[in-house]
């Protein structure tokens, strides 16, 4: 238990300092390859929901079982090769479960050419990070998908793995990472094939079901950290107990509400989707627009209950008895 802490602590660090850069393989980039062959696959063999809805049973269970497999079988023989070495690799491959500095680049990356007043490049540059239509947002528009966007991720990007990290810590055997990666298969699926729309319809339905139960608890989490550290918790509940169980989704709902009801901002309304416009109810009270210094602060809320969740696990480590 006490390398796997300090595992933690330094993927922590790696992630922060040096994030998920461009040209590195990432283990996201090899899920995301064998979900789309066994996607097309699978789509190509069954033909009616039914069997749809089994293939998809069973890519969930391959890649998400699969993942945390191939993530310990990989440190483990690394650390037949050296203990150092096996240190090494379990901590990397944890830190690349982590979107804290990825999530704080991006929105950057949108942030400085609409402060210089280049609305077209934001809007090119926001396509990378959106699925909704963006040739024609307004500034204000642009604001709100980033900030929507930092919230949504800021669970299932950042805390989520994080809790299943520290839920390792304390497996034996098992270890922060093989879960870590298991949490981001499932994430992966979700964002790859958990749609109602055809052709995912039927396969993608236990991938999204079980991502959103996987998430629900460490997004519930989040929620109550984000109304300890904004000193009027009864208020960020109040707003999300009226406001996110009227989003379709049963977690970035109350993700996004819970930074809204932070920030006093409002988040939601109409999205385009490939020319279909798609309205998403309306999270927390306009008190404030939505500037980029909502963002900014939206982003260090994000690392305050990083940073608050990874003390928490050391404290519990330093008073377990026997660790």
């Amino acid at each position: 238990m006490t390398n796997n802490i300090y595992i933690l602590i330094i993927a922590a660090f790696l992630d922060y300092l040096i994030g998920d850069p461009w040209d590195w393989p990432h283990p996201v980039q090899v899920m995301g390859w064998v979900i789309s062959r066994l996607t097309k696959f699978s789509l190509q063999l069954c033909q009616n929901s039914l069997t749809q809805r089994l293939a998809g049973i069973v890519l969930g269970i391959i890649l998400i079982i699969g993942s945390g497999l191939v993530g310990f079988l990989i440190i483990q023989s690394a650390r037949w090769v050296h203990p150092l070495l096996g240190i090494a690799i379990k901590s990397i491959l944890l830190a690349s479960c982590f979107a804290g500095r990825s999530l704080r680049v991006a929105a950057v990356a949108v942030l400085q050419p609409l402060a210089a007043g280049d609305l077209g490049e934001a809007r090119k540059i926001l396509s990378n990070y959106v699925g909704r239509d963006t040739q024609n947002l307004s500034q204000a528009e642009i604001l709100r998908a980033v900030l929507e966007t930092v919230a949504e991720n800021a669970t299932d990007g950042v805390m989520a793995p994080l809790f299943y990290a520290i839920v390792g810590v304390f497996v034996p055997v098992v270890g922060p990472t093989p879960l870590a990666l298991a949490y981001k298969a499932s994430s992966t699926l979700d964002s790859m094939v958990g749609y109602r729309e055809a052709p995912y319809t039927y396969l993608g339905w236990f991938c999204a079901r079980l991502e959103d139960c996987l998430t629900w608890l460490p997004c519930r989490l989040t929620v109550v950290t984000l109304a300890l550290l904004s000193g009027k918790p009864m208020h960020v509940w109040r707003i999300c107990r009226r406001d996110a169980i009227n989003d379709p989704s049963p977690n970035s709902g109350w993700s996004e509400c819970a930074y809204a009801a932070f920030l006093d901002v409002q988040m939601g309304g109409t999205n385009w989707y490939r020319g279909v416009a798609k309205y998403k109810p309306l999270l927390g009270d306009a008190i404030y627009p939505i500037t980029a210094t909502s963002i900014q602060n939206a982003l260090q809320l994000t690392r305050y209950c990083f940073l608050l969740w990874l003390g928490i696990a050391i404290a519990i480590f330093l008073i377990l008895p026997n660790r």
